[in-house]
């Protein structure tokens, strides 16, 4: 399965990661330092949860720090690929509300994650496009720019899981 394409024209982001709200992170596994060179992300115990939806060796997290690994690739999902980012975004917001910190991560910190933090933000109260909105405001413009995953939140989790399913 490929987890990853190649897209050349999307920047790394500027920093490891990013607070989308109070406990909640979104990061990646490299960025742009400010020698403008990429350099690798690696987690230590910076967070109490780190939920990685690409694993990479050698980035984390640190031992004593609960790691949560779901691979999925950045394009279109089967039902059981996104029951588990249902089940990540449902942690990850009780986590929240117990006061936990929180990174939700993928390669860039963009679209796997974005889709994540976006079903939290959602459980939240938020509508899909102020979820968007708010992401691509604190991460960057760059964040969900994969439309299909946009699309998805729009939709629904669950109303796409269900579709996925009666199609297989």
């Amino acid at each position: 399965m490929r987890t990853r394409r190649k897209q050349p024209d999307v920047p790394a982001p500027d920093s490891p990661w990013s607070e989308i709200v109070p406990g909640l992170w979104m990061g990646g596994h490299e960025f742009r330092a400010r020698s403008g060179l990429r350099e690798a992300v690696v987690v230590r115990d910076e967070f109490d949860l780190v939920q990685t939806l690409l694993r990479l060796p050698g980035h984390g997290p640190g031992g004593g720090v609960e790691h949560q690994v779901w691979p999925i690739p950045d394009g279109p999902l089967d039902g059981t690929q996104l029951a588990g980012v249902i089940r990540l975004a449902q942690t990850a917001d009780e986590a929240v509300d117990a006061g936990r910190r929180v990174l939700v991560r993928c390669y860039s910190g963009y679209n796997r994650s974005g889709l994540v933090v976006g079903h939290v933000l959602m459980r939240r109260g938020r509508s899909a496009d102020e979820a968007i909105r708010l992401i691509r405001d604190r991460r960057s413009p760059w964040a969900l720019h994969n439309a299909l995953f946009a699309d998805y939140l729009r939709a629904g989790l669950a109303t796409v899981r269900l579709l996925e399913e009666l199609a297989e």
